[in-house]
């Protein structure tokens, strides 16, 4: 098996330590294409794969090709690599472009779209795709090996991938956020700035742990923390009275929004 990436920046290098890491792929069958000489430097020596400037020399020498650009860039890199693209599995990981919208420029290629997020660069990725009907069982397999290197995997209809979007696909940012608030609370609160941020950092990442490896609702996880009349009772009850909760919410349905906007529907 075979795979080119096109692009060659850091989802790009997530994905390709992934399936290194996992034994999907051996270097040698791995190629990347980018325009950048530096990003093509850096993958080449980090990981030994083959590596071009050419979008059309690096689809002709896969099986699967896999489309890591931004999306501005994605009608430039389909184009370059269309005479190559044909009977080949395509997996897109740009956002807002829908499977419709890629088989417009790629016809006769198998097309699934997929929406990781930035915690693949260490492997805690959450990946949704879907599929078009052309796709292939073995297909859908070797999407799941691929992205299961860098996290864990979900199949979705593609109705749902803005939804997806709204939630992990930038929700990445509001967690950043959230840190950067409890660390800003931390420093008025007296404490020194990087131990603060480590504190909020850690308690972040351990709630979500906890969720995971317990599997409790998350409202239960939070009534164990909270006695009545006591810290958190009064932490939680000043986060609802600014709407905190709503806010997200109605943040999440604007990010849905926008990314159905962005496919152009």
């Amino acid at each position: 098996m075979t795979i080119a990436f096109l692009g060659a920046g850091k989802m790009a290098s997530a994905m390709i330590q992934g399936l290194l890491r996992s034994g999907v792929c051996l270097p040698g069958e791995i190629t990347a294409a980018s325009p950048e000489p530096s990003h093509l430097e850096a993958l080449r020596d980090s990981t030994g794969i083959q590596v071009t400037a050419s979008n059309t020399d690096a689809a002709r020498a896969a099986d699967t090709v896999i489309l890591c650009v931004k999306p501005k860039e994605v009608a430039t890199a389909l184009a370059q690599s269309a005479p190559a693209l044909d009977g080949k599995l395509l997996v897109s990981i740009a956002a807002g472009l829908r499977i419709s919208t890629l088989k417009q420029s790629a016809p006769a290629s198998r097309i699934i779209r997929a929406m990781p997020n930035t915690p693949a660069l260490v492997g805690k990725s959450a990946t949704a795709y879907s599929v078009a009907p052309e796709v292939t069982a073995q297909d859908t397999a070797l999407v799941e090996r691929i992205f299961s290197g860098v996290g864990e995997v979900h199949a979705v209809e593609e109705k749902l991938i803005d939804a997806v979007t709204a939630v992990s696909g930038s929700g990445p940012a509001y967690i950043f956020l959230v840190i950067e608030a409890l660390t800003d609370g931390g420093i008025r609160c007296g404490l020194p700035a990087p131990l603060a941020r480590r504190l909020a950092i850690q308690t972040v990442a351990g709630a979500g742990e906890l969720c995971l490896q317990t599997g409790e609702h998350p409202a239960i996880l939070r009534e164990m923390v909270t006695s009545p009349g006591g810290t958190t009772a009064a932490a939680l009850a000043t986060l609802e009275e600014h709407g905190v909760r709503a806010a997200f919410i109605e943040a999440v349905q604007a990010a849905e929004r926008r990314s159905v906007e962005l496919s152009g529907e």
